[in-house]
């Protein structure tokens, strides 16, 4: 059975030029959530008014690192962790400690993305854009759209100058200074209903891929200057994709334990059918990571945790004990996953289990 499809009437098609003002709240990663992850309905925070959200500091807490997360990544060895009220927090020690770095906005941060051990970037609420080059230990706005009303879902770099951010009503923006400036490209696309756009990969030897809202799915061969939309195999909300350590080889994933697989940069598709000892994996799967041994992780609801060896062909499912939703993932150096979402950071096996849990 599909997910059905939801068409929206628009006022207009963003370009280059011209955005125009939401009057709907959107439906970011964290509230796209709300279907597979009940819980960010009652967690996640209003978005400020304009006079609020200028020059206001992330505010300290100790109970950060059990807040909401949404993101995790590598910034060299040092893990960097992105969520609720603007929280981002960094650990030297494989996540079992954590520093909460200094952030200039409490909006709602959705994705964290480092092209290396200093340079990184995150988005979230108001069409923000965040960036630091120490490590994620301070961080600073770059860009930000009030008018636009919608958030930035993602978020990925091709290095520390050339990057990309998408986000809810197809909004599609580059840069090619590091920041400096972002301009809004969302008219490369051919996206007239302004389906959400919630995730963004590399593939290896290909180009990048777009997935988001009703199954839709862009990829581009030359890094982002040209889009060809692709007709995909499922018409429900896809969260996100990975490319593999194959060759033009990459998955996507979304609402209800949908999984594919594609080997020719989505030309064409393979159902991955997922199952656990209850049966059918039924779970939303918000978010995950390649690995650098090539393992592909894939979290999402109840605890559900999936882990692939063979570029995605299979995956072995477990669900964690707690049941807890999960938003993305990361590896330590000792192969143990760093797993992020509802309750902030757990350690976990290498295949997502609790300590005692049967693997």
């Amino acid at each position: 059975m599909r997910e059905p499809v939801m068409r929206r009437t628009r006022p207009g098609r963003p370009n280059s030029t011209s955005v125009p003002v939401r009057h709907q709240s959107p439906l970011a990663k964290a509230l796209s959530l709300i279907s597979v992850c009940s819980f960010l309905a009652l967690t996640a925070p209003l978005p400020l008014q304009a006079a609020e959200a200028a020059n206001v500091l992330s505010i300290e807490s100790p109970k950060a690192v059990t807040s909401l997360l949404l993101d995790v990544a590598h910034a060299g060895k040092r893990l960097v962790a992105v969520g609720d009220r603007g929280h981002i927090l960094f650990s030297e020690d494989a996540g079992k400690n954590w520093v909460q770095a200094r952030v200039p906005t409490r909006q709602l941060l959705t994705a964290v993305y480092f092209v290396d051990d200093k340079h990184g970037w995150a988005v979230g609420h108001d069409a923000q854009i965040l960036a630091t080059d120490d490590g994620g230990a301070n961080w600073e706005l770059q860009y930000e759209d009030l008018e636009r009303e919608a958030p930035l879902l993602d978020v990925w770099f091709r290095d520390a100058d050339n990057g990309l951010a998408i986000g809810a009503y197809g909004a599609l923006l580059e840069t090619s200074d590091g920041g400096k400036n972002w301009n809004d490209v969302s008219d490369r696309l051919d996206n007239e209903d302004g389906y959400h756009l919630n995730g963004i990969t590399a593939v290896k030897d290909a180009g990048l891929f777009i997935v988001g809202e009703a199954g839709s799915m862009f990829r581009s061969a030359d890094w982002g200057q040209t889009w060809e939309k692709i007709q995909g195999p499922y018409e429900g909300t896809l969260f996100g994709a990975l490319g593999t350590a194959s060759s033009n080889t990459l998955v996507v994933f979304g609402l209800r334990g949908n999984l594919y697989r594609s080997a020719d940069f989505g030309s064409t598709w393979q159902e991955i059918p997922l199952s656990s000892g209850s049966g059918r994996v039924e779970f939303g799967l918000a978010g995950g990571s390649l690995l650098k041994d090539g393992t592909l992780v894939i979290v999402g609801h109840g605890g559900s945790v999936l882990t692939s060896k063979d570029a995605g062909r299979t995956f072995t499912v477990i669900n964690r004990l707690d049941r807890a939703s999960l938003a993305s993932a990361v590896a330590d150096a000792a192969g143990n996953l760093v797993l992020v979402g509802q309750g902030g950071v757990r350690i976990a096996s290498p295949t997502g289990a609790e300590p005692g849990q049967k693997q």
